[in-house]
């Protein structure tokens, strides 16, 4: 049992190393990652819409009314093919839209910010809500302004996670024999 958990341990172990190489890939690399990973996704759905294609013409005697897979295949292709083609766009739509949802979360604290200090509540509190929603708001403003932030804040967060799992596995590896 205990080499079977060992042997479990290295194996998340390795997984955490690609993880977090993936993970510095990304922070060095964002703007080409995205664009990697949009032709990926395209040419997901380009296949996936041409195999949906595929099955409507070997079943098309049997379909009465429906024509499921066709619209699904040609919609499948139409899409793969946009996000291909204007992979930039969706990159700078979804960036925008994250940066102006965090910008919007940290506004809202600001605002119970000021609420708490009418409040008359202890200063300690209402400095802290109003120091994490500048924070927030500067984030948001970051990631609006900045191409390629939210690829470099994933591969961080990427990194990051595999440092952590790469200690917590070393940290039960070595205490395995206590725990049996």
């Amino acid at each position: 049992m205990e080499q079977f958990l060992k042997k479990i341990g290295w194996t998340s172990i390795v997984t955490s190393l690609v993880f977090t190489v993936l993970g510095f890939i990304i922070v060095y690399n964002p703007n080409e990652t995205f664009q990697f990973i949009s032709y990926l996704l395209g040419g997901t759905l380009i296949i996936f819409g041409i195999i949906k294609i595929i099955e409507y013409i070997k079943t098309k005697d049997s379909y009465d009314l429906y024509n499921d897979e066709l619209v699904y295949g040609i919609m499948a292709i139409l899409l793969g093919i946009v996000v291909i083609v204007c992979n930039g766009m969706i990159e700078t739509v979804l960036r925008v839209l994250i940066g102006l949802w965090i910008i919007y979360s940290g506004a809202m604290r600001f605002a119970l910010a000021l609420k708490i200090q009418k409040l008359n509540v202890d200063n300690k509190i209402w400095l802290s809500v109003l120091l994490i929603s500048l924070v927030i708001l500067f984030c948001g403003i970051y990631i609006v302004a900045n191409p390629g932030a939210v690829m470099v804040t994933i591969g961080v967060v990427m990194i990051v996670y595999g440092i952590m799992d790469i200690a917590e596995e070393i940290i039960f590896m070595r205490n395995v024999k206590n725990m049996l």
